[in-house]
């Protein structure tokens, strides 16, 4: 059964007429003729009383006019529901993060949700290792990294730089000072997230060359955890600077460089090579890039 004709059907009752059908809908009247033949023949009923003038329908053509009517709304509705998602009035955005990129996130996803209210903003937790697999299954759309995927069917678009900050508290000896030497730290008690990474290997190789110890007496597996027992006293960290931004802001936290110690890790957008975008991810992109500055 065409839509088409079914559209047809729904004019000619309105309309009380094939010829004013025709005019409405821009066709020949023959055409519309032939249109509700083919539908008859499909239906095996009459539809029209052709003994009347004004378009009368027969009690197969009043059963038959409520549903082409349904689904001449159902199409109606379709049609608004992608120009939606096209003006982003509604749909759903799907990223997955770790505990350190879900810090970047933030202003990228209020600045996103300002401009689109309409559409849902969904964040998974995520291995870091792992988000490139899920945006590859199409478990996410977007994902974000402190790395470079290998993967060939991943693009990666660079929208950050982030570094690792010494974090004391206020009360510290070392409170205060700009800069400090690997050397000066072989009594501090380090916490430490106690996930392995690239970054936790390179400050390791950094004490050991410095020949400093590195007493790592707290492991913990949240940064926020991390940061509050560093508030209390309880022992120094390194965390990437992007999720201590706002403790050192507000001078619960002291942040000192350490000279032989400059780690410096690039944020990435990353999404699936080969495979259209929705809307919301290129708009979500385009943001991203324009609080980068370009």
């Amino acid at each position: 059964m065409d839509i088409n004709q079914l559209e047809v059907l729904v004019t000619v009752a309105r309309d009380k007429s094939f010829s004013r059908a025709a005019e409405s809908l821009k066709r020949t009247q023959p055409a519309i003729s032939q249109s509700i033949r083919r539908l008859e023949k499909e239906v095996g009923e009459t539809l029209f009383d052709r003994s009347s003038k004004d378009g009368t329908l027969t009690p197969a053509g009043e059963a038959l006019l409520d549903y082409a009517r349904q689904m001449l709304n159902l199409r109606q509705a379709a049609r608004t529901a992608i120009r939606d998602l096209r003006d982003l009035h509604q749909g759903k955005l799907t990223i997955s993060a770790n505990e350190h990129t879900v810090f970047y996130l933030l202003p990228v996803i209020d600045a996103f949700r300002k401009r689109h209210p309409g559409i849902k903003v969904e964040v998974q937790r995520g291995v870091a290792s792992r988000i490139p697999e899920e945006v590859t299954a199409r478990e996410v759309e977007l994902g974000v990294v402190s790395f470079a995927p290998r993967e060939a069917s991943i693009k990666a678009i660079p929208v950050m730089t982030d570094s690792l900050v010494f974090i004391v508290p206020p009360m510290h000896r070392l409170a205060g000072r700009g800069t400090v030497s690997i050397t000066e730290l072989g009594d501090e008690s380090f916490i430490a997230h106690n996930a392995p990474s690239p970054y936790r290997q390179r400050v390791i190789e950094a004490f050991d060359r410095h020949r400093t110890r590195l007493n790592i007496d707290v492991e913990l597996p949240s940064l926020e955890a991390i940061k509050r027992l560093v508030e209390k006293g309880a022992g120094v960290a390194l965390v990437p600077r992007l999720t201590a931004e706002n403790e050192i802001a507000a001078k619960l936290l002291s942040s000192i460089e350490i000279k032989e110690l400059k780690l410096e890790r690039k944020l990435n957008i990353i999404y699936r090579r080969n495979s259209g975008l929705s809307h919301a991810a290129k708009a979500f992109i385009s943001i991203a890039k324009e609080m980068k500055g370009g």
